[in-house]
């Protein structure tokens, strides 16, 4: 079941994530939320619509911008609708 791993702790597990250009989309209700934090950052893809980001904090570490999700994916990406993907430090591990 592929998991998303931060400094040694999962962040999000899921036996049902969607396969997007490489990047494993979590459904957003595995993410823990008590590891994250709302960023201001926000993104355009082309095809996908709008990105925004949290943070990862555990008090002691933080990575910025490191899940991405599309609030409002256009019609070509509704499939990852409410469903969120890592980067940076973050490891998708099966």
């Amino acid at each position: 079941m592929p998991k998303a791993v931060w400094n040694d702790q999962v962040v999000a597990e899921s036996d049902d994530t969607v396969l997007v250009e490489g990047n494993h989309y979590f459904p957003r209700s595995t993410l823990r939320d008590d590891l994250i934090t709302e960023s201001a950052t926000q993104t355009v893809c082309p095809w996908k619509g709008d990105a925004s980001y949290y943070s990862l904090t555990d008090g002691e570490r933080t990575s910025e911008d490191a899940v991405w999700y599309y609030p409002d994916p256009k019609p070509e990406a509704e499939h990852i609708r409410d469903r969120v993907a890592f980067w940076k430090d973050v490891r998708v591990v099966d």
